[in-house]
């Protein structure tokens, strides 16, 4: 290979080098992060454009490369806080990022592959489809989904109440995909001069498809404006949040009566403050102690003292209370197996449980669904035994799964509580409101990430539940964001994060029904289906298009 050649090669690499990093860097800026508390919501229309580029110039099998390479850097940079859990949370987020975003760059090459004139359009439809499909299963996983980045562009995310998310990453992803193609052959050395003439070039033959775009954009923001609506006359429900500032899980005995002396302090204040609420909800797991197990069982006498002391606070109040425990009960049908090493916790099946108190008596449970994978939930320690025993070692608390889609019914209006990482994905909150629920309270902790970056993007994805229900979303958390997010998605009253805190929230009461509680998830599964389509027909079309070649050949 010749010194020229060489060069060139290298200067290639070192180009593609280039635009991963300003994608990652795009990428993580566009939604909250180290520098920009909130995001920076314009870096999401253009976060991607460097990705497109980089597979136009890759061959398929280095796309696979620079795939990794991106989904590794990109998530390690964007969840950067995982690891302040356990290593190995950040690790194997970081894995899996890996792999999909090398099969990601792979289908969106093999796509411009095979359509070579508008593979632009089928690869915005198999990265909609990519966004969809890594938030199913049991690594489903919701943090980076790009619509997400938009969270505090209100009259952009409206259409969310008829497309969820997706509709908002439909947007932004498809004008990335056309100036990657527009682009793909551009570098710096043609210039700012080169870089216009070979987007007006590809305008000119592209225009149907930019046109239409723009229309849905402008029809998008119009609906956006005018389908807000004032909620100040609707009837509403005042809930005192409460927010701790503390890990509930950190410490023994000792630290679990000090963080329920301050769970109790916040709450009289919120008791005695000028609004009167009508309902006062804790966090995730605020209560550590298993209330049912210690009062049913009092095998350990000064953890059943606290219980005690909590329920007998609860029996003077005079509003209900919305606690986050960890249920305990025995059930040999689901854990048939005594540990032999703690006698006493024989048959014990956890779950990570939302309880409705009113004057100290459980009138109402609801379990959690979607457990986290790895840190709440792995069924597979059969088959990776040396995964689950790492886990184990790492002390991880494993819940069971419940079953039922709770509504309960408070003081005026009924609600559902979904539990922290449940927020994020919207077809569990749609399920919640189809069975009835009229307000959402989200009991979270994220206290453990010691990060306001985490926090603010949790809060990104629970504004979307609202707006696709048009629901009001109460938000009680052990360090941030505690807060309330009335139906059109705006946060209306937020607590100041890692401060010991209490706001009451007036939540309005709405009950109307919308296009996505409806029919939920359909139009992105469409996509879905339509991007594996496309690529099977693009086989095809090659291979007869080859078969007549070689026809012609032999003619």
């Amino acid at each position: 290979m010749s010194t020229g050649k060489n060069r060139d090669w290298v200067t290639g690499i070192l180009f593609n080098l280039g635009l991963v990093a300003l994608g990652c860097v795009l990428f993580v800026l566009s939604f909250p992060n180290l520098l920009i508390e909130k995001g920076f919501p314009l870096f999401g229309w253009v976060a991607f454009v460097p990705v497109f580029i980089v597979i136009h110039r890759s061959s398929l099998g280095a796309s696979l490369v620079w795939g990794a390479l991106y989904g590794y850097a990109a998530y390690g940079l964007f969840n950067y806080w995982l690891s302040v859990f356990h290593p190995l949370a950040g690790l194997i987020v970081g894995v899996i990022y890996l792999i999909y975003l090398a099969a990601l760059f792979f289908f969106l090459k093999l796509a411009e592959i095979l359509f070579p004139k508008r593979g632009y359009i089928v690869q915005w439809v198999l990265w909609i489809a990519y966004e969809y499909l890594r938030t199913q299963g049991f690594l489903g996983y919701s943090y980076g989904i790009s619509g997400y980045s938009q969270w505090t562009v209100l009259p952009l995310i409206q259409i969310a109440g008829i497309f969820g998310v997706w509709g908002v990453s439909a947007l932004l992803i498809f004008p990335q995909a056309f100036l990657g193609a527009a682009l793909g052959d551009w570098y710096p050395g043609k210039g700012v001069r080169g870089m216009a003439f070979a987007l007006g070039n590809f305008f000119r033959t592209e225009k149907l498809a930019a046109v239409l775009w723009i229309a849905a954009l402008c029809v998008t923001l119009v609906y956006g404006v005018v389908s807000q609506k004032d909620y100040s006359a609707a009837p509403a429900a005042r809930i005192a949040l409460v927010q701790n500032n503390a890990d509930p899980w950190r410490g023994g005995i000792a630290e679990y009566r000090k963080n329920f002396e301050t769970l109790r302090r916040l709450s009289d204040e919120a008791l005695q403050g000028t609004i009167k609420p009508d309902m006062v909800a804790w966090s995730e797991t605020a209560f550590v102690p298993r209330i049912y197990w210690h009062s049913t069982y009092r095998s350990d006498p000064s953890s059943w003292a606290l219980v005690k002391e909590l329920l007998d606070y609860l029996a003077l109040q005079e509003v209900p209370f919305v606690i986050g425990n960890d249920d305990a009960r025995k059930d040999p049908a689901i854990n048939p197996h005594r540990d032999p090493y703690d006698p006493q916790d024989d048959y014990r099946v956890d779950y990570n449980a939302v309880m409705l108190y009113e004057k100290g008596a459980l009138i109402r449970q609801y379990r959690k669904v979607h457990l986290v994978p790895f840190t709440e939930h792995f069924p597979y320690g059969k088959q990776f035994p040396y995964i689950y025993r790492a886990l184990e070692n790492a002390d991880t608390h494993f819940w069971e799964k419940g079953r039922e889609f709770t509504v309960f019914d408070g003081p005026g209006f009924k609600f559902s509580s979904p539990i922290c990482f449940e927020d994020t994905f919207g077809d569990l909150s749609r399920d919640f409101v189809r069975n009835g629920a009229e307000i959402l309270i989200n009991l979270s902790n994220d206290a453990w990430s010691a990060s306001l970056p985490a926090q603010n993007q949790h809060l990104s994805m629970a504004v979307f539940r609202a707006v696709e229900n048009r629901r009001s979303m109460a938000r009680a958390t052990a360090s941030g964001q505690t807060c309330a997010v009335d139906p059109n998605g705006k946060v209306t009253a937020l607590a100041p994060p890692f401060t010991e805190a209490w706001i009451t929230a007036e939540l309005p009461i709405v009950r109307t029904e919308t296009r996505y509680t409806r029919w939920g998830d359909l139009p992105v599964r469409i996509f879905a289906v339509l991007a594996f389509a496309l690529l099977i027909l693009g086989f095809i079309l090659r291979m007869i298009k080859h078969g007549y070649q070689k026809k012609n050949t032999h003619c």
